[in-house]
């Protein structure tokens, strides 16, 4: 049997081919901007340093993961730009080894978590032997609902579904209550105290993280980029904030936009099902756009989708205001309205929200950083922090 024949490669995968396996003196030649923009001695060390992950000879291939460089030794993603004549106009290379995903892991349902969680607990209530034991199920229930709403960050279902699994099973725990005089008093008082110290633990734990400051405030406050109903999905101090850990996104948000009923996404999770897509983006401040990027297709959010390796912020703008520097990321391609060079005023539209970049769903990154350092974020007419779990009513 003939075998098939293989899919025909997009032209940047020769390009990046050609570049890796030029001698080190032609690679400035074949990638100029590139060379302009980081240096010849730190390009050649990036290369050196992916062609000892990968192995030699190599070969570059797509995939549902974007581009592969592919050795004796390894693979490393890659994403790259090229001009018709074959020159890399733009290039990032993986930092790390890679082996590419088997697709999305399965997860259960955050709203079939509550439930089934809720459920458990109600009947420990329900079944309790004794009324220590009826007190200790009652202080785990509520560290749950601690943890499933400080902690958690409910994604597809609706407020309304949320609110009411938790309410009914408040009620229901509440009425277990009417078995009390009939329950002997028990002996449980360690596993109670124990209960009693984890609740008070994550009350802490969840003040502490959603006030959290890192003292380096912003030198005047932003107007917030976005109108309508928005979800802090990321922000705060840790564990509330997956950016804490890099040193100049530390006090960054990602927001993502709510429908009426306070859902994310319908089920057939489109791009434009996402309540956040293609929803107008305005400067936050006065400034001068130092980067800003416009053409990085957006990744598939469809069940069994993957995401390819793309720039982290995808598509993005970043505005300079002369004391610190304002980046908005992973807008919509084909959305932006400014270009580096250009003066902005606040309030002015620079884009859409998107899906562009290291994302998993349609959302809006922000942050502002000085001297490579996150800054406390601050917004006029909006007291408090942005932490996650809070809802950002914002109109004009």
């Amino acid at each position: 049997m003939t075998p098939e024949p293989s899919p025909p490669q997009p032209p940047e995968a020769a390009a990046l081919l050609r570049f890796l396996t030029a001698a080190p003196e032609q690679r400035p030649h074949l990638a100029p901007r590139v060379t302009d923009a980081v240096g010849p001695e730190t390009l050649e060390r990036i290369v050196q340093a992916t062609l000892t992950r990968t192995g030699r000879p190599v070969t570059v291939s797509d995939s549902p993961d974007g581009l592969l460089v592919t050795g004796e030794e390894g693979q490393v993603r890659a994403w790259v730009r090229a001009a018709p004549d074959g020159e890399l106009t733009a290039l990032y290379l993986e930092g790390t080894r890679h082996t590419p995903a088997r697709g999305r892991r399965l997860r259960l349902p955050y709203g079939l978590l509550v439930l089934l969680l809720a459920l458990w607990n109600v009947l420990a209530l329900w079944t309790a032997p004794d009324r220590t034991a009826w007190f200790t199920d009652l202080t785990i229930l509520t560290a749950c609902y601690v943890l499933a709403e400080g902690l958690g960050a409910p994604a597809q279902q609706s407020r309304l579904q949320r609110r009411t699994v938790e309410a009914g099973a408040a009620v229901a725990a509440l009425v277990s209550a009417s078995r009390l005089p009939g329950l002997p008093s028990g002996h449980g008082e360690l596993g109670l105290a124990s209960a009693a110290v984890l609740l008070m633990a994550l009350v802490v734990l969840v003040a502490v993280a959603r006030t959290h400051s890192w003292r380096a405030p912003l030198s005047q406050p932003l107007t917030f980029p976005l109108e309508g109903i928005w979800y802090v999905v990321q922000g705060g101090g840790r564990p509330l904030n997956h950016h804490a850990r890099l040193p100049e996104q530390r006090g960054a948000v990602d927001l993502v936009g709510l429908g009426r009923h306070g859902t994310r996404t319908r089920r057939d999770h489109e791009l434009t099902a996402f309540a956040a897509y293609g929803r107008a983006v305005r400067s936050p401040c006065d400034g001068r756009v130092v980067s800003a990027e416009d053409g990085i297709e957006d990744q598939d959010t469809r069940p069994g989708g993957r995401a390819r390796y793309q720039p982290a912020y995808g598509n993005h703008v970043f505005i300079d205001t002369g004391r610190e520097i304002v980046k908005l990321a992973h807008l919509r391609p084909g959305s932006l309205t400014v270009r580096q060079g250009d003066m902005v005023r606040v309030g002015q539209l620079i884009g859409e929200t998107g899906n562009s970049g290291n994302t998993t769903e349609p959302h809006l990154h922000l942050h502002a950083e000085r001297d490579g350092v996150g800054l406390d974020l601050r917004f006029t007419g909006m007291a408090g922090r942005l932490y996650r779990g809070r809802v950002i009513r914002a109109f004009p």
